[in-house]
């Protein structure tokens, strides 16, 4: 049996500058407040608050005094900035790179077609914390829908709630899957009248992309698949769903407590992933668990 470890899992790079920045901040000061889960990771998390952090939602800020808030890498709407400013709370924004090019991207195309009564549509989770922020790009609400698949899409352009006769701007959350996204904007230029403008843009972070492509070798190369993630984790669901579909023994784990033993056999190549919110921390200590497992099988081996 051997033990792999995937070399392109982990934690991405916007993940891990909010962590580093929390890590770093919290070596000189003894609280850090995170404006919602700095990560779909409940393992990592209860180790920052070891450190001093925090979690707190929106109904919490106007009790802070002379606190720092930390806003994660998923983005926030204006709304947000706005409250802090007002309530004089002090903040470290640690918002994705690519999440703020495409909060930019969403608030300049509205700002062009909004006048010609122009909408968003937005291909992502719905309360999603990234989404949220996208969403808030937008001054009128009427004027943004969220879809979460091309069914949810093809409902509301039977309803008649699209209308492809005037502007539409298309963007995607950071970490959806790149196939379904073409489905969906495929969809949109069939059904779109010569008179009217359709604008899609590929907004999918390219590590994210990039590392499908990576994790589908890995994982066709692996018996076993032990993949790592928080219950939370958007893009651990679609990753995993990607491995399972590569490979039908991959088995979603959050911790070493969720791993079944009787599932893996002796002759097995052992593959050990995980989502963008994974840290290599936990990969490592799930490999280690397995590990183990192997030196005490081969030793009672060696005793019969």
């Amino acid at each position: 049996m051997r033990v792999l470890i995937d070399s392109d899992s982990g934690c991405c790079n916007g993940v891990r500058m909010a962590i580093e920045k929390s890590e770093e901040f919290l070596k000189d000061n003894d609280s850090l407040y995170s404006l919602g889960a700095i990560v779909h990771n409940g393992a990592e998390i209860a180790r920052l608050s070891e450190l001093g952090m925090r979690t707190i939602g929106y109904d919490y800020l106007s009790n802070l005094k002379n606190e720092t808030v930390l806003i994660r890498a998923h983005g926030e709407p204006p709304t947000t900035y706005a409250t802090l400013e007002k309530l004089g709370v002090k903040y470290i924004d640690c918002t994705c790179p690519v999440v703020l090019g495409l909060q930019r991207k969403i608030a300049a195309k509205y700002a062009e077609i909004s006048p010609l009564g122009g909408k968003i549509l937005i291909f992502g989770k719905s309360g999603h914390a990234e989404v949220n922020g996208l969403v808030g790009q937008v001054s009128n609400a009427n004027d943004v829908m969220v879809v979460e698949s091309l069914d949810s899409l093809k409902d509301a352009f039977a309803a008649g709630q699209i209308d492809l006769s005037k502007p539409l701007a298309v963007f995607s959350q950071t970490t959806k899957d790149p196939a379904q996204y073409r489905e969906l904007c495929d969809f949109l230029r069939e059904n779109s009248s010569s008179s009217g403008d359709l604008s899609v843009y590929n907004t999918i972070c390219g590590q994210v992309s990039s590392r499908r492509k990576k994790l589908e070798k890995f994982a066709s190369e692996c018996s076993v698949i032990l993949f790592v993630c928080g219950k939370e984790s958007s893009n651990g669901k679609v990753l995993y769903d990607l491995c399972k579909n590569i490979n039908p023994r991959s088995y979603k784990i959050e911790g070493v407590e969720d791993i079944d033993l009787s599932q893996i056999k002796c002759d097995d190549v052992v593959g050990i992933c995980g989502a963008t919110s994974t840290t290599h921390w936990q990969l490592e200590k799930i490999a280690e668990y397995v590990n183990n497992f192997i030196s005490l099988h081969a030793k009672n081996q060696q005793v019969i």
